[in-house]
């Protein structure tokens, strides 16, 4: 039999509980210390999240503050900041984690589409030639080879970087960084 060793998935398995009474995608942009709620930059409509259950490291989401189901729902300006929320997120993971190629999509219409929560958000996901092996479709397990904390400064450091960060934030004292896209 082969094993697979993730020693620092144990922070995960004896972290204390965390109910969010509601939406997540609503409750955690609440919270003071971005790194720990796991949001990597913000603009004044949008933000970006770290999936807490990624498929390649590096699995993001542009979400809107504003709950609603469907792009359709979001005013202009926001869909328009969203966009560019998502542009700039697909240029920090090129900048900082130089993957092969990207895939973006949003689930709408909840278990019929494969959604889980029903607030918006585009998934950003990076890819690398030969990131799909045997291990998913005979095991049914995916190996993600990055801590999502390492992951989080890489992408904390692209999102700084881009030309648009009006306040680089601090990764490690738990502050998002803020960009202006002047929408």
């Amino acid at each position: 039999m082969d094993r697979i060793f993730a020693p620092w998935r144990i922070e995960w398995v004896e972290r204390d509980a965390d109910p969010i009474d509601g939406c997540p995608f609503c409750v955690l942009p609440e919270r003071e210390d971005a790194r720990e709620a796991r949001i990597v930059a913000r603009t004044e409509r949008n933000y970006v999240l770290l999936n807490n259950a990624p498929y390649n490291p590096g699995h993001a989401m542009v979400i809107p503050d504003e709950h609603v189901e469907d792009p359709t729902d979001l005013d202009d300006a926001t869909l328009l900041d969203h966009a560019r929320l998502k542009a700039a997120t697909l240029a920090a993971l090129r900048r900082d984690l130089d993957p092969d190629g990207v895939n973006t999509g949003q689930n709408l219409g909840g278990d019929a589409a494969g959604g889980s929560i029903d607030h918006l958000h585009t998934h950003v996901v990076p890819r690398w030639s030969g990131d799909t092996n045997f291990m998913p479709v005979t095991g049914d397990t995916k190996v993600i080879v990055e801590a999502i904390e390492r992951t989080y400064d890489h992408l904390h450091a692209g999102f700084a970087a881009d030309e648009n960060a009006v306040d680089p934030g601090d990764a490690e004292g738990g502050d998002a960084v803020e960009l202006d896209f002047g929408v």
